[in-house]
């Protein structure tokens, strides 16, 4: 894939993450996680990433987005007449990637079917948190949001940075 380059790689916050080349008998899992960030704006062009991408999603029992991953679902089809979000300070470039989306810009998160898409970082948390609480029950998710002294957003519906 074009953009990828294999091995030790910095994050723009400077940390090291390894990086391997993506093989084919790894293509099934259970959850998959697309994360947004910069690089998001560049790989909604990159066929070959995108092809590999769809491959996973499409496989995957569930795929959770964050920020503006959701972009590339978008861009490949993924979401078309499903309901997402997204981040709000990227929204009219994200909603740009499909007009086949039902794109929610007041959901903090949003669930259709195996797809979740969340809005910024923090929202992502709070998603995550929402995912763990459809597996597993509201008693759980909060439990474990308590665990980790966090203060858990559990409405989804309600993203207070969507100004438009």
């Amino acid at each position: 894939m074009g953009l990828f380059k294999l091995g030790t790689r910095p994050s723009s916050q400077n940390v090291q993450i390894h990086t391997q080349s993506i093989k084919d008998d790894l293509l099934s899992t259970d959850i998959l996680l697309i994360v947004g960030g910069k690089g998001t704006r560049m790989l909604v062009n990159d066929r070959a990433f995108l092809t590999v991408l769809k491959q996973y999603c499409e496989k995957a029992e569930f795929v959770l987005s964050v920020c503006i991953g959701s972009a590339l679902l978008a861009k490949i089809g993924l979401l078309d007449g499903k309901s997402a979000t997204s981040n709000k300070l990227a929204w009219q470039w994200v909603i740009q990637q499909s007009t086949q989306v039902n794109w929610s810009g007041k959901a903090r998160w949003v669930v259709d079917g195996k797809y979740y898409s969340s809005a910024g970082v923090s929202a992502g948390m709070d998603m995550a948190y929402g995912f763990i609480a459809d597996q597993h029950g509201i008693d759980i998710a909060r439990q474990k949001a308590k665990e980790i002294e966090y203060y858990w957003n559990e409405d989804k519906n309600e993203d207070s940075f969507f100004t438009a």
